[in-house]
């Protein structure tokens, strides 16, 4: 499949790209490029390779799924412009 100038215009127009008029031939003939790498990854037969996330066949370790607060809360409060007594102080914004 080629595209061409007219395609590739019509293609910026929707996607709300500016695209000058001398910049629409090597545009044509990169898409065109990648259309027909795409077609030839088309032709390679996958119908009996088993779909996979990853290369690896390995399953991530679960953890378990516990609310606790970091252990470190002199640390996270550290960090706070205004800290007082554990907690972020944070000016009234509304009155």
């Amino acid at each position: 499949m080629s595209v061409d100038k007219a395609t590739v215009a019509r293609i910026a127009h929707l996607a709300r790209i500016g695209v000058r008029e001398e910049e629409l031939e090597p545009l044509a003939a990169e898409l065109s490029g990648i259309l027909q790498w795409i077609e030839q990854l088309n032709e390679v037969d996958t119908d009996h390779v088993p779909p996979m996330a990853s290369v690896h066949d390995q399953a991530l370790r679960w953890r378990g799924d516990v609310v606790n607060d970091g252990g470190k809360p002199e640390d996270i409060v550290a960090n706070a412009p205004d800290g007082q007594k554990g907690f972020f102080a944070v000016p009234k914004v509304i009155e």
